[in-house]
């Protein structure tokens, strides 16, 4: 099995390829200033918030924050892993992938193991529906659905036999070979009766797919009159349905942009619609549309389209999914909600009126603002000033769930022209964004803050190409942690400065889990750009933490140029000073004398914290050494 690419490898990888060169070659780059700009790939918008930074050699869009290095933008632009994408730009930059030799993983030989398994049962479904002698019942369903066998075969369906043992006499030849098709599902195992049998049986099987076109986990649709009439594979170390999507690896295939993507019920809903030319269509495996389905459906597409039965169980799941829609609703992200007459379904539908009548329909679905404002007024006629309160009090904790953005601020417009009041007045009637008790840092020195930067808006462009600021800024605010992460990655020869990380480490911090490992990793490889920690943290760290990081990098861009007032080593020491200050407050009184005495400086407030320690220090403690302690602290304070 192929070894770990060594770092060694991916850091010369990323030496050797330039960003602009990469992102332009999917991307219609142009330049502005030193940086290069375009309308990003990730999400739909007018005006160019997607910035590649050739120095930096980092991307990043102010839209919908997306960003990273050369590597993470063909992960999510080429929608591949990241060995996927390091094995593409070796490619292009004519360099073998080497892998590191190791002793064997266990965990990743299993999976291995189950991916096989779960292969050959596919294999065994699709050659059964070619010559099992039962085999006329599967197809002349199909056919009377009007599957061809085109889509079939590109769906890869194929069909259980009747019978209780027809998969396990094929495959489970060994206890080893049982043990990994009860592990997959595809066998029962009824411990009380000491029986294993076949889990699908007599019928028609729907593979489902990886966004990799790996078989994880089937589909089986009874061909009889037995319960239930759709039947899943189990959870298993590869199949988790509230993750996984029917039909989105053969969308991704089939279709280089996708444009909005239609989220129906069934297997077969997906199959006819693909049938009739539709290819932009997927299902949930029997459940609701969760945020992990949402999650990876926009990475794909900035615009999901639910489509419903107009019946009241039909009702009730479209305000499931609204409800799971709200906190992820970033600007750039669209949401529609489709319902169909009572009693039919995408299939019966779209065999009816066609494909093109059919996409009509998709393209006049309820957007997600009107439909939400729908549910907020339900049951209520507003022309009544109560009934008007009470839409309000049906509206704020939605408005709530919805992230800061445009999108927000029009729906609390909205809201507030429905019932007759400004917006300012409804925002002071939103319930405060987080729990008043909840612990928020509150550095020591009444007169610091946390650092804040300009956000400039989009810069027009003159015909000299120079970019002009607008004059409008906003101010924001990052936590502590951040800002010094931020400096670090955009600054590696800082981490020189962090004086004391192991009292950094015991902080309660938001941020803490990247700050320290980043230090730890730049006083390892102190020749780190931020190029290079992007690589590692991709290869290395939870991919959702990696983007995290990237984000937090990207307000650098951001901050005043080079040659302003900003000093970045004063900046990146007065935050860890106050952090370490904090740290303080935790401290016995002899530890905090011991820690200033450690300070290579000290300031009216760490002597007021030492003489603190000292008047609660207990008289055993006082001892001729740490008496020496304290005056070593005092004299540190004296002009020199």
């Amino acid at each position: 099995m192929a070894g770990k690419i060594p770092q060694t490898f991916i850091d010369d990888l990323l030496d050797r390829v330039d960003i602009v060169d990469v992102v332009g070659s999917r991307v219609d780059l142009r330049k502005s200033g030193k940086n290069h700009s375009a309308r990003c790939p990730f999400h739909d918008e007018k005006t160019p918030s997607f910035t590649v930074s050739q120095d930096k050699q980092f991307y990043y869009c102010f839209g919908c924050g997306a960003g990273g290095n050369a590597i993470g933008f063909v992960m999510d632009f080429d929608r591949v892993t990241f060995p996927e994408a390091v094995e593409t730009l070796a490619k292009q930059t004519g360099l073998d992938v080497p892998r590191e030799a190791g002793p064997s993983d266990s965990a990743t030989e299993r999976r291995k193991a189950l991916y096989h398994t779960v292969e050959q049962a596919d294999r065994f479904f699709r050659n059964a529906l070619r010559h099992h002698h039962f085999a006329f019942e599967a197809v002349y369903y199909l056919k009377s659905r009007g599957v061809s066998g085109e889509t079939a075969r590109k769906f890869g369906i194929g069909f259980a036999p009747p019978g209780w043992d027809n998969m396990l006499n094929h495959m489970g030849h060994t206890d080893h070979d049982i043990k990994l098709l009860k592990e997959s599902g595809m066998v029962i195992d009824q411990l009380e009766k000491h029986k294993v049998y076949d889990r699908f049986r007599h019928r028609i099987m729907f593979p489902i797919r990886d966004i990799r076109g790996r078989t994880i986990g089937f589909g089986g649709r009874v061909l009889t009159e037995e319960k239930p009439k759709y039947l899943n594979t189990p959870e298993t170390p590869l199949f988790h349905k509230g993750r996984e999507l029917y039909g989105l690896y053969e969308a991704n295939k089939e279709l280089r942009e996708i444009p909005f993507m239609l989220v129906v019920e069934g297997y077969m809903d997906v199959v006819m619609l693909f049938e009739h030319g539709i290819f932009n269509v997927v299902a949930t495996l029997g459940t609701s549309a969760s945020t992990d389905h949402l999650e990876k459906l926009f990475r794909y597409t900035p615009e999901v389209v639910f489509c419903f039965d107009g019946d009241a169980a039909g009702n009730g799941a479209a305000s499931r999914a609204l409800d799971t829609c709200l906190p992820l609703m970033i600007d750039g992200r669209s949401a529609r909600f489709m319902f169909l007459e009572s009693g039919e379904d995408p299939d019966s539908t779209v065999r009816q009126i066609g494909p093109d009548k059919f996409l009509e329909t998709v393209q006049s679905a309820t957007p997600i603002s009107e439909f939400l404002m729908e549910t907020m007024a339900l049951g209520l006629n507003t022309d009544s000033p109560d009934n008007r309160a009470r839409m309000w009090k049906q509206a704020a904790p939605m408005i709530k769930r919805m992230p800061r953005g445009v999108f927000r601020e029009l729906m609390l417009r909205a809201v507030a022209d429905k019932i007759g009041l400004d917006i300012a007045t409804l925002g002071d009637y939103m319930e405060p964004e987080e729990p008043q008790d909840k612990p928020v840092y509150q550095p020591p020195q009444p007169d610091w803050e946390h650092p804040v930067y300009p956000e400039e808006e989009p810069a027009s462009r003159s015909n000299s190409d120079q970019s002009v600021q607008t004059g409008h800024q906003k101010r924001i605010k990052m936590p502590p942690a951040h800002t010094l992460i931020a400096l670090l990655a955009n600054h590696p020869e800082l981490a020189k400065l962090v004086t004391d990380l192991d009292t950094l480490r015991k902080l309660d911090i938001e941020g803490l889990d990247i700050l320290v490992p980043l230090v730890e990793l730049i006083l390892e490889n102190p020749g780190y750009s931020l190029n290079h920690i992007l690589g590692y943290w991709r290869g290395m760290h939870d991919p959702a933490q990696a983007d995290r990081l990237a984000k937090i990098a990207a307000t650098d861009l951001l901050r005043p140029v080079a040659n302003s007032l900003r000093d970045n080593e004063k900046e990146f020491q007065e935050i860890q000073d106050q952090l370490l200050r904090q740290s303080i407050l935790k401290l016995e009184p002899l530890q905090v004398i011991q820690f200033l005495a450690t300070r290579e400086t000290v300031d009216d407030h760490d002597l007021k914290q030492l003489n603190n320690a000292w008047s609660k220090l207990p008289s055993d403690q006082r001892t001729d050494e740490v008496k020496a302690l304290f005056n070593q602290v005092l004299a540190k304070s004296k002009p020199r």
